[in-house]
């Protein structure tokens, strides 16, 4: 370069680049993992610390409403059997709530597709999602007797509903403009339907798995403390701790079906959601 000559672009400090850099990576994932687990451990130790408050105020006597290191302890002691019923429960609730997901998306796309099926079953799936499960299980037992195939039918009608819903209520809310604009590159029946109506109906159809997943958690559970089949499971150990006055145990099974909700919801769904925020660009990268 002749001498006397500016330099057009400046020399960029490495101390600049460096923090930059880093700055566009984000947080590092153990501070991620920190910040989503500390609130977590927050709430635990604030419900633990409230129960033995409680236990303290001697409300109930401990043999009824035992502390929760008493149920900790018993926890631990028969982990291997609450880990043996919670293998056949989750069991049931994957299988079960597989069946509800597939006719709850058929169902949901016909109703939504359709103008004369939604006018004669759309307030008949809405009906059907606010009746308690417990209502079934009669019919249920009278029909296939006291067998899984009792349980897995209430699991698939508290579940299917919901799922049906969401779906039709993400279609509904699809912007025409993004139908018309699907229709003029070509995107016809069950192209549309794929690269189009679900994509856009994704987040709504979300809410509705997650609802439909808890429908189907607690019709399992009252199904299992009414169906007293020979499997151990995590309803039959409830209501057998229950009978035989095992408290510490009946507790030990509760916190057991109350990890998994926190885990499914977690790991499963706030998965699910957190990607399709990013996705739709309602969320920074760096704060997933």
């Amino acid at each position: 370069m002749p001498a006397g000559s500016e330099t057009l672009y400046p020399v960029e400090d490495p101390d600049i680049a460096a923090f930059e850099e880093q700055f566009s990576r984000g947080p590092s994932r153990a501070r991620k993992i920190w910040s989503a687990l500390w609130p977590k451990l927050l709430a635990f130790a604030f419900f633990i610390g409230a129960w033995q408050f409680v236990v303290w105020t001697g409300w109930k006597p401990e043999y009824v409403l035992p502390s929760p290191f008493t149920v900790f302890d018993q926890f631990w002691q028969d982990k291997s059997t609450l880990w043996e019923a919670t293998q056949t429960t989750l069991g049931r609730a994957v299988k079960g709530y597989s069946i509800a997901l597939v006719l709850g998306v058929v169902t949901g796309l016909l109703v939504s597709r359709s103008k004369i099926l939604r006018s004669g079953v759309g307030s008949m799936i809405t009906g059907l999602q606010t009746m308690p499960s417990i209502a079934w299980f009669p019919a249920s037992i009278v029909v296939f007797g006291l067998n899984e195939s009792a349980i897995l039918f209430v699991v698939v009608l508290g579940a299917a509903p919901s799922i049906a819903n969401g779906l039709i209520s993400g279609v509904d809310n699809i912007p025409p403009v993004l139908l018309r604009a699907g229709r003029v590159l070509g995107a016809r029946g069950l192209s549309s339907v794929r690269h189009v109506v679900l994509p856009a109906a994704l987040p709504s159809f979300v809410g509705g798995l997650k609802q439909g997943w808890a429908f189907a958690w607690r019709s399992l559970l009252a199904g299992e403390l009414i169906v007293l089949l020979g499997k151990p499971a995590l309803g039959q150990e409830l209501q057998g701790a229950r009978d035989l006055n095992n408290y510490p145990m009946m507790y030990s099974v509760m916190v057991m079906i109350f990890i998994i909700g926190i885990v499914v919801d977690a790991l499963v769904f706030g998965t699910a959601e957190r990607w399709i925020r990013r996705r739709y660009g309602l969320m920074d990268a760096s704060d997933s």
